[in-house]
């Protein structure tokens, strides 16, 4: 790309982007559209896609059963508010997360972000507890390594020293913290494992509202594939000491590890559950906190007899129209059979980075693929290198990671799993 493109100049003095500087000097890139699994550049060039947009363009781009919904949608109405009113784009999308979502999860809130549904969660465990006479239920216990959003609820219970907010620390809600498990994937858990979320909810369980946790893969926080025997243990023991338990599926849910969401693993289900990300097919920004009758009902029938948060945009009928099409899109297909494919693809393209001098590890599962690193890697430094390779890579910290779209051909998996043992072995 030109370094004389006057956008980009514009671009780096006046635009914010996501943890960065106004006038920073970093590789940006200008897209100009996007079709299937390849992102085109303004300067004639293409990418392919290894990130699905931050995991959310399960279809790709430019898919024309979502297109379609939108532009029908489109022509009756982009907007109406939700107070007072309903339609049925939210309808519909409320139906079918109830359908798919574990037997107990009955009602659902619609908000404009991940992030918010986090706020939402813990807000609704809050109501909850006052709504049942215990007010001081007010704290969260989280695990260390995880990552919920970056509004001040959900940094209040991301990883205090990794979770990339420590600069307000003093400002956000002192949480109850225990270190992430240890038990990988394939393995059961010991006693060594458990014991920390147990001695903390024995000992606190009086002012914690709920546990919170990203069931299975801890995303942002380390790309950490756990144990389903662990969040089966988190679950008794939630149940054990009269504790919620919220599973934060935004980057899990819809099918993205190999189940519709991660915590069918472990077979147990949720007290609040929050999706986004992959909802709309990576359209529009939607998300939902989703949770039982009884949670619903208390906290309707408690004081002040309603549940205290309502978004401008909350339902926003195009919105709810894409995550209909790409919910409806996802079901019409052999889902699993598809991700198990990406998974087989991953495993085989990666495994040749296990060798490399600077790889800690390498996993996979569903469709993520994970190389770690020992040393964190340059972002400004090897994301050209991958721009050059045609293909679009985001590490992060020591982590090069992949979640492709799910239409993603062989032949692309392939050339992306290529391009990264490629880079990686160039580097130090």
């Amino acid at each position: 790309m030109s370094i004389n493109d006057p956008l980009l100049d514009f671009d780096r003095q006046h635009i914010w982007h996501p943890y960065s500087a106004i006038g920073a000097n970093q590789p940006l890139w200008r897209v100009k559209s996007a079709e299937g699994v390849r992102l085109h550049l303004a300067d004639g060039s293409e990418l392919i896609d290894g990130m699905s947009s931050w995991w959310s363009a399960i279809h790709g781009y430019n898919h024309p059963s979502l297109n379609s919904a939108l532009q029908e949608q489109i022509g009756k109405m982009s907007h109406v508010m939700f107070g007072g009113l309903t339609h049925e784009p939210a309808i519909k999308l409320a139906k079918l997360l109830i359908d798919i979502t574990p037997l107990d999860i009955q009602t659902v809130f619609f908000s404009d972000s991940g992030s918010v549904a986090v706020e939402v969660s813990m807000k609704m465990a809050i109501q909850y507890w006052h709504g049942k006479g215990k007010s001081r239920k007010q704290r969260f216990l989280s695990l260390k390594n995880g990552y919920h959003g970056d509004t001040f609820g959900a940094m209040s219970v991301c990883d205090p020293v990794t979770g990339m907010h420590s600069l307000f620390s003093d400002t956000l809600t002192e949480q109850f913290f225990v270190d992430a498990p240890t038990c990988k994937f394939n393995a059961s858990c010991n006693e060594e494992d458990i014991t920390p979320l147990k001695d903390q909810l024995k000992k606190h369980h009086e002012t914690i509202a709920a546990v919170i946790m990203e069931p299975i893969v801890q995303g942002a926080g380390g790309m950490r594939f756990y144990s389903p025997e662990y969040l089966q243990q988190a679950r008794s023991l939630c149940d054990e000491y009269g504790v919620l338990l919220i599973l934060d599926e935004i980057a899990t849910g819809f099918g993205r590890t190999g189940k519709m969401f991660a915590c069918e693993y472990a077979n147990i289900e949720p007290d609040i559950m929050c999706v986004g990300k992959a909802l709309t097919g990576g359209y529009l920004t939607l998300a939902a906190t989703m949770t039982t009758k009884e949670i619903s009902e208390t906290i309707s029938h408690g004081n002040p007899g309603l549940f205290m948060h309502g978004p401008t945009f909350m339902a926003n009928p195009l919105a709810c129209s894409a995550g209909v099409a790409s919910l409806e899109l996802l079901l019409s297909t052999d889902w699993k059979h598809n991700i198990k494919r990406i998974e087989s693809r991953l495993v085989k393209g990666l495994s040749a980075c296990e060798a490399l001098d600077n790889a800690a590890d390498v996993r996979v599962l569903g469709a993520i693929g994970v190389v770690e690193l020992k040393e964190p890697v340059n972002l400004a430094d090897i994301q050209p290198k991958f721009v050059e390779q045609g293909v679009w890579v985001r590490p992060f910290g020591k982590l090069v990671y992949l979640m492709p779209p799910f239409i993603m051909s062989d032949d692309d998996l392939d050339y992306l799993t290529q391009a990264v043992y490629k880079i990686l072995s160039t580097q130090p």
